[in-house]
């Protein structure tokens, strides 16, 4: 398993940012890897890529404008994240948390370990240049 940890700030204020981050049916309209979501039930949602290809949350946690925490599946990872919400002045610092766990069995350690951490730290960026970008 892989852990990740990192901070980022956005220039928008913490009720817009949690408003957008929480609004999972509205995914397509601002994240370029979505193509779709389904939300199944209160706890439960999937992602759906250009290609079809899907991944499954589960939300563990979730105080408004505070923390989100979710389990996350798909056919290459398992993980979970922790997302913390702090307002400061007129933006946000939003600190993720996650780890992985490749489902790769055929994967040396080493190979195992850089593609968890690859995965964790494009999933990070894509997020919040596609955040920026729609609250820019």
């Amino acid at each position: 398993m892989t852990t990740f940890y990192e901070k980022d700030n956005i220039q928008c204020g913490i009720h817009k940012v949690w408003d957008t981050v929480s609004a999972i049916e509205c995914y397509h309209t601002w994240r370029s890897d979505v193509e779709k979501t389904e939300v199944i039930d209160e706890k439960r949602f999937l992602t759906y890529t250009k290609d079809g290809y899907s991944t499954m949350f589960t939300i563990t946690a979730a105080e408004p404008y505070r923390r989100w925490e979710f389990d996350v599946e798909n056919s290459h990872i398992k993980g979970h994240w922790t997302v913390e919400f702090t307002p400061r002045d007129c933006e946000t610092e939003i600190i993720f948390t996650g780890s992985a766990t490749s489902k790769g069995l055929l994967m040396r350690p080493i190979g195992k370990s850089v593609f968890e951490k690859t995965y964790l730290r494009k999933m990070k960026e894509q997020f919040i240049t596609d955040l920026k970008k729609s609250l820019g």
